[in-house]
């Protein structure tokens, strides 16, 4: 049986990701995939929690990964001589919320969240507006008052940016972004799985009381009303860049958050293979992935649980796999396995590391990311961070070419992918850096199967051991990965970064 698009697109989430295990053609994994997924089940099945940075299920599966890596033979590079390197963190959470706009009810985590800071009022009671994309121009008096604007991702409208500092300079006390589904590569994903604020213990304190929310685009009619234009039609021009007036709502937004504040404490976990080359000891590569995950939080289908298996288990589970084949043999170069905290909180882990390296920070020559990989469609494409601003590039070009995957930049500017993940606090340290994303060419199946993926399976329950995988598609990676490993580790030259780069820091 075959099924349109438009019907596919319409199944229930569990259902859709049923079919397509069913519909799927293919074999099953081959001996190193099926030892490389026992050890992503691991790390994400139902007794890690989904790892979440700071609670106990995290605690288990760090220490799932350094017993790993102590029985490849890698060597300790954690604080102390310990596998570990804690990182002291302040987490800000809203555990309850009233929310409404006169007597109309808003949802908290359903129609509508807040981005928690240490300086936000835990009562409000103000008038509110609409402001279309929330340009200077087009704000008037909004003193006093939070402002509902669209959060659109298009060339020559305001971005997030420059829409908090319009609403601050207008005299705006809070934003309300409309989540913006004509963002059609990343859509926004509701339920929030929950409202926190994770930052790093010696981080200055947030004393700015500026309101930040997000609101569900199906939930703008219950913010206005019925006294102003069609929410509906609202949202298809915002969605579309058209034009859009700017009103004020009769009745008053109002709030009361229930807040909680705790430190807490949650390790990056930190391995080492010493290289052969006594003159290369300064030149170590850093492969990296992120441990932490989502945890417990908003149940989707009647599922609370966020597992994470490829956001970023599985990318972990191929750090080890790649120490235990080695059976602690060295490459040329000193290799640095390391499995980052707080990645989903800010890039938390990865910017301890790089501030505080268990090791010289310049005997750092790269870093190799994993993150943002999705094996459920053939690999022929992949997408490189960083492509054209080091030698890395390079090496990924060869690997990839000899195994018949084009390589190209991000077609996708938008989302920031870049930035969004661990190799960025190394790139902004002056370090060499690249990482990967599964690419797709327009109008195929594998963007079908991506983009659906970002719509059901993205931060939800549904990222779980469970889930169709493409095993061609994920035995192609972890070669393409390995082989980039030790071309980089082994060969003469220490990654660099190329000339004219837009990305190297000043002074590197």
């Amino acid at each position: 049986m075959k099924f349109s698009t438009a019907a596919i697109m319409a199944f229930p989430a569990a259902l859709l990701l049923a079919w397509q295990a069913a519909a799927a053609p293919g074999q099953g994994p081959d001996a190193e995939t099926r030892a490389w997924w026992t050890i992503t089940e691991a790390l994400s099945n139902d007794r890690m929690e989904g790892r979440d940075t700071g609670s106990a299920g995290y605690d288990r599966a760090a220490q799932l990964v350094a017993d790993k890596f102590k029985a490849a033979g890698l060597k300790p590079l954690g604080d102390k001589g310990s596998w570990f390197q804690p990182v002291a963190m302040n987490e800000i959470a809203i555990e309850r919320a009233g929310i409404g706009v006169g007597d109309r009810p808003l949802v908290f985590l359903q129609d509508i969240t807040v981005d928690p800071s240490n300086a936000m009022p835990v009562t409000v009671d103000a008038p509110l507006a609409y402001r279309g994309y929330c340009g200077a121009a087009a704000l008037g008096d909004v003193r006093g008052k939070i402002v509902i604007c669209h959060g659109v991702n298009r060339p020559g409208l305001p971005g997030a940016a420059e829409r908090i500092a319009a609403v601050k300079a207008a005299g705006g006390i809070g934003l309300a972004t409309i989540a913006d589904p004509g963002f059609a590569i990343e859509p926004p994903r509701w339920p929030f799985a929950y409202a926190r604020s994770v930052t790093l213990a010696n981080a200055s304190p947030d004393t700015d009381g500026f309101l930040r929310l997000r609101l569900k685009a199906d939930a703008l009619k219950k913010a206005i009303g019925d006294h102003g234009p069609d929410a509906g039609d609202l949202i298809a021009k915002g969605s579309a860049g058209e034009p859009l007036p700017g009103f004020d709502i009769r009745e008053s937004f109002h709030a009361t958050f229930t807040v909680k504040r705790r430190q807490i404490t949650s390790s990056n976990v930190i391995g080492l293979l010493p290289g052969s080359d006594p003159a290369s000891t300064d030149q170590a590569i850093v492969l990296s992935a992120h441990l932490d995950g989502y945890g417990f939080g908003t149940p989707v289908n009647g599922d609370g649980l966020y597992n994470g298996t490829l956001d970023d288990a599985a990318y972990v589970a191929l750090l080890i796999r790649v120490a235990e084949q080695r059976r602690g043999k060295g490459y040329r170069r000193p290799v640095i396995f390391a499995a980052f905290t707080g990645e989903e909180k800010g890039l938390l882990g990865s910017t301890w590391f790089v501030a505080h390296p268990t090791l010289p920070r310049t005997s750092i020559a790269a870093n190799i990311n994993l993150d943002q990989l999705r094996p459920i469609f053939p690999l022929d494409l992949l997408t490189v961070h960083a492509l054209d601003d080091t030698s890395l590039g390079d090496d990924v070009r060869a690997v990839a070419n000899g195994m018949n995957i084009a390589v190209q930049h991000d077609p996708e500017p938008a989302r920031n992918l870049l930035r969004r993940s661990d190799q960025w606090p190394f790139l902004q340290a002056g370090i060499p850096a690249t990482a990967f994303v599964f690419g797709y060419r327009p109008g195929t199946e594998s963007e079908r199967i991506y983009r659906q993926w970002y719509r059901t399976g993205y931060h939800t329950p549904l990222d779980d051991p469970h889930q169709h995988i493409d095993w061609k598609a994920a035995a192609d990676f972890n070669r393409f990965f390995k082989t980039l490993v030790e071309r980089v580790a082994d060969q003469e030259a220490a990654p660099a970064w190329k000339a004219g780069s837009s990305l190297r820091p000043a002074g590197h």
